[in-house]
């Protein structure tokens, strides 16, 4: 077999570039969210935080079906079989939208519950509820856009989510500073103002994801009950990038949970920290999902070879990009938090904390990057094996060991360190015995 032409960084730029704008969307709008709510004081920062990163864990369960549809989108535009699928896209958005409206119900009558589950301050419950509760209005409205964008990403085009993704911020700006502080006739509605600014700012972005599907892609939203035969394909794979990502959850849940128990002060930091992370998590994914998107159409060529050489290529811009995010910060290091909490104890702890997440930039590259790869080949048995094995054997361990030794909310940090250097290096150990250069070019079906 024949080696397709070497992937250029032009190509890779091109997919990746816009995918890293498309990304960062949700964490912007949560950031923004966080950094004006945290001017009016420490309790209403914690309880957005606390909101919003539940809010953001449920998004990145549920949008798994974006990662499969784009996976398996991908495998067929590689071998030009896109007639094939026709059926299964409207059937995959009419999924994505009742699993959303299922979520949403469950999560607007148990908002108070959920937050009750992290054993938060009882001066959170009300707020953090009441934020939830709107935000999670929009579950089902941000599935769709984003098993659209996956549409987008399995045809080579990042550039249109990104598009979108950019109203999208642009909007939520603009009206969290309307209806949080309130301007002219529009009385302030502080927190509530700004979850109705996020929600508002989702509603656009899937009206205008709408649009861009119909004009732009050979898919439709003609709708037949009779399934399509990858629809079983399609939820096989989701099952199991749910069930990763519900590990995932898992670890992000200790992790509030015990930031949690420390106190008012250690969740008003942990939540800066939070969306710092998960902000720079979707900035380095975009090149991850140029990963995903290409390596889906190489694996359905069978171009291993030329996939290799695309996946190492992919680890060393993100490792650098990675560095980059780290030194960014550090240059920042006293400024970010006074942007985000005007307490004293809050910026306090958060800086004390911050250099293990600068740290741990170029470690998250490379788990990442990987990441991606593996996902556009549709590996998701693998990847929830990976999974595991960095969260009970990486993650919970260090955690316990520095929390019992008092450390606190640092313990916290040093476990994600761990669990993200575990996730990285088993993939990187997989990827190199099955494409590298003594490898079998073909990865064993029974994962």
């Amino acid at each position: 077999m024949t080696s397709a032409p070497r992937i250029t960084l032009r190509e890779i730029n091109r997919l990746a570039a816009p995918a890293i704008l498309a990304g960062i969307a949700e964490p912007i709008i949560s950031l923004v969210d966080t950094a004006m709510i945290g001017r009016l004081g420490t309790i209403p920062l914690g309880a957005v935080g606390l909101g919003s990163s539940i809010f953001l864990l449920l998004i990145w369960v549920l949008t798994q079906t974006k990662t499969a549809i784009s996976s398996i989108v991908s495998r067929h535009y590689g071998s030009d079989t896109l007639n094939a699928i026709k059926t299964l896209i409207p059937q995959t958005l009419i999924f994505n939208v009742i699993l959303g409206v299922v979520i949403y119900f469950f999560v607007s009558k148990y908002a108070t519950e959920i937050i009750q589950l992290y054993q938060a301050d009882e001066m959170f419950l009300k707020p953090a509820s009441l934020y939830l509760k709107i935000r999670s209005m929009g579950i089902p409205i941000v599935l769709a856009t984003y098993g659209i964008f996956g549409i987008f990403r399995g045809l080579q085009n990042t550039k249109w989510a990104m598009q979108i993704s950019l109203v999208g911020g642009g909007i939520n700006l603009l009206l969290d500073y309307l209806l949080i502080f309130g301007i002219g006739p529009i009385n302030p509605m502080g927190i509530e103002g700004a979850a109705y600014a996020s929600l508002a700012a989702q509603i656009v972005m899937l009206i205008l994801a709408i649009i861009y599907f119909i004009k732009h892609t050979p898919f439709d939203f003609n709708l037949q009950l009779k399934p399509n035969p990858e629809f079983s394909t399609l939820l096989l794979l989701s099952l199991g990038f749910f069930a990763r990502t519900i590990l995932l959850n898992i670890v992000f849940y200790q992790a509030t949970k015990h930031a949690s128990r420390y106190g008012v002060i250690s969740v008003a930091a942990h939540t800066i920290c939070i969306n710092i992370w998960l902000f720079s998590s979707y900035f380095i994914d975009g090149y991850a999902n140029a990963g995903n998107a290409i390596s889906g159409r190489l694996y359905g060529q069978k171009q291993y070879t030329t996939m290799y050489d695309l996946a190492i290529r992919l680890l060393k811009i993100s490792i650098g990009i990675g560095a980059a995010l780290g030194l960014f910060y550090l240059s920042l290091y006293n400024l970010i938090p006074k942007f985000f909490s005007s307490s004293e104890d809050v910026t306090t702890l958060f800086k004390s904390v911050f250099w293990i997440i600068i740290l741990s930039q170029p470690i998250n590259a490379v788990a990442f990057s990987l990441d991606g790869i593996f996902k556009g080949m549709g590996k998701s048995g693998f990847l929830f094996l990976s999974l595991a094995i960095a969260t009970f054997i990486g993650f919970f361990p260090i955690l316990h060991f520095l929390e019992d030794k008092g450390y606190e909310l640092h313990s916290v940090w040093w476990g994600f360190v761990l669990f993200m250097a575990f996730r990285g290096g088993i993939l990187l150990w997989k990827f190199r015995i099955d494409f590298g250069p003594n490898g079998s070019k073909i990865i064993s079906q029974a994962l």
